[in-house]
C-alpha cells in the first residue's frame, strides 16, 4: 500500500483509538489534505473488516466505531517501515561536499541555461580584465579566460582557502586566470581596474550585499558591467495537498538557511541605490518534475528535519512532507534573477563618495 490508498489511510487514522466513519473521513483530510468520497471510505472499511485488520465495535449505523485488530497495527507498521525505508533512501540525509554541490548544480540543464545567459549579458571582449567574485572551486573561470582571450586577464576572488586552492589547481593551464584569497566586501583590487564583473549566487550568504556593490562600483571602470545571479527563495513553491505545509518548509529556508533569501528581488534597488544603472533583469525559473533531481539541489530531507527541529514544522509533519515529495507526481519551482547593472561612460570611483 501507499499513503493515497484509502486503506493505508483508514489504517493510519486508526493507529491513535477507534473511529466511526465521518472521524475517520475528518483524521484523513487532516492528514492528507482531501476527504474520501463516501464510496471509496466505505469500501475501504468493507476490505479492511474482510481482511481482519480492523474490527468493529459496539455501535448504531455508520455510527459504529472500528479499530486495528493487532493483525492491522502489524501491516500498518510493517507499511510505514517500508515507506520510511523508501524515502530515505530516495533523499539525501547528510549534508553535501560544497565544492561537490557547486559542481553538481553546475552540470544541471538549468545551471547550464542561466551560466551562459549571465555569460552573454556580461558581453566580455578580448582584452578585457574580468572579475568573479566568489568564485568557488572556478567552475567558470575556464568560460571567462575563453571570453576575454590571451590578451585579457580574469581575476577570481573567494574568501574561502579551500575554494581558492582547488580553483588554482584547475587553472594551474590557463595564464589568463588570477585567484585571490580575498574578501568581496573590501576587494583586493585598484579603482577602476575591472571591465565586467560577475556574481553567482553568492550574495546570498555575504554579510553585507550593499557593501559588495559599493565596492563592485569602486572597482569598474566606466562603461563596465556587473551580471550577477541570484535567487529568491521565498519563491521556492513546491506542490503539496496542504499548503500550509509547503509555505511553512519554504519560510524555514528563508528564515533560518539562507542569509539572503530574498536577495534576487532586492537587486535591482540595491545596484541603483550602489550608482549603477539597471538596464536588464531576467527572470530564470527552475521547474522540477523529478524528485530526485530536485532533492539533489534542494535537499528535503535535511531541510525538513530542521524544520521540524526549528518549530517550523512537526516531525509527523515533516514525515507526511517527505512522504508525499517521494510519490509521483512531483512538481517544484524556484525562481533565479539574472540582474545586469553599468556603469556610466562618464562616472568614475569617486563619485558616490
Amino acid at each position: 500500500m501507499r499513503t493515497n490508498d484509502a486503506q493505508m489511510l483508514v489504517l493510519c487514522t486508526l493507529a491513535d483509538g477507534p473511529l466511526h466513519g465521518y472521524a475517520i473521513n475528518a483524521a484523513i483530510e487532516k492528514l492528507s489534505g482531501e476527504r474520501l468520497g463516501p464510496g471509496s471510505l466505505y469500501g475501504a472499511l468493507t476490505r479492511l473488516e474482510d481482511k481482519e485488520l480492523i474490527e468493529s465495535l459496539a455501535g448504531e449505523g455508520r455510527q459504529r466505531p472500528v479499530r486495528l485488530t493487532a493483525k492491522g497495527r502489524e501491516v500498518l507498521e510493517r507499511e510505514l517501515r517500508s515507506m520510511a525505508e523508501v524515502t530515505d533512501r530516495m533523499f539525501e540525509a547528510a549534508v553535501p561536499d560544497r565544492i561537490g554541490y557547486l559542481d553538481r548544480l553546475a552540470g544541471t540543464d538549468v545551471g547550464r541555461s542561466y551560466k551562459q545567459l549571465v555569460l552573454d549579458e556580461l558581453d566580455i571582449r578580448p582584452g578585457h580584465t574580468a572579475l568573479d567574485m566568489g568564485c568557488g572551486p572556478g567552475t567558470d573561470l575556464a568560460a571567462l579566460a575563453e571570453a576575454v582571450t590571451p590578451s585579457g586577464t580574469v581575476i577570481g576572488i573567494d574568501a574561502d582557502p579551500e575554494m581558492v586552492d582547488r580553483a588554482r589547481g584547475r587553472t594551474a593551464d590557463l595564464p589568463a586566470v588570477d585567484v585571490r584569497l580575498g574578501d568581496a566586501h573590501d576587494l583586493p583590487l585598484a579603482d577602476a581596474s575591472v571591465d565586467r564583473a560577475r556574481t553567482d549566487r553568492t550574495l546570498q550568504h555575504v554579510t553585507d550585499p550593499a557593501q559588495v556593490l559599493a565596492e563592485t562600483r569602486r572597482v569598474l571602470r566606466p562603461g563596465g558591467r556587473l551580471v550577477m545571479a541570484e535567487p529568491d527563495w521565498d519563491s521556492l513553491a513546491i506542490d503539496h495537498p496542504d499548503p500550509e505545509v509547503s509555505r511553512a518548509y519554504t519560510r524555514h529556508i528563508t528564515d533560518r538557511i539562507v542569509r539572503n533569501a530574498v536577495i534576487g528581488r532586492q537587486l535591482p534597488r540595491l545596484a541603483t541605490e550602489a550608482g549603477f544603472a539597471v538596464p536588464t533583469v531576467v527572470p530564470v525559473t527552475s521547474v522540477f518534475r523529478d524528485v530526485r533531481s530536485a532533492d539533489r539541489i534542494l535537499g528535503f530531507q535535511r531541510n525538513a528535519e530542521r524544520a521540524a527541529a526549528a518549530g517550523y514544522l512537526s516531525e509527523e509533519a515533516a514525515r507526511r512532507f517527505l512522504d508525499h515529495l517521494a510519490e509521483e507526481p512531483f512538481f517544484a519551482a524556484v525562481t533565479l534573477y539574472v540582474v545586469v547593472a553599468e556603469v556610466g561612460e562618464g562616472a568614475s570611483a569617486q563619485a558616490l563618495s
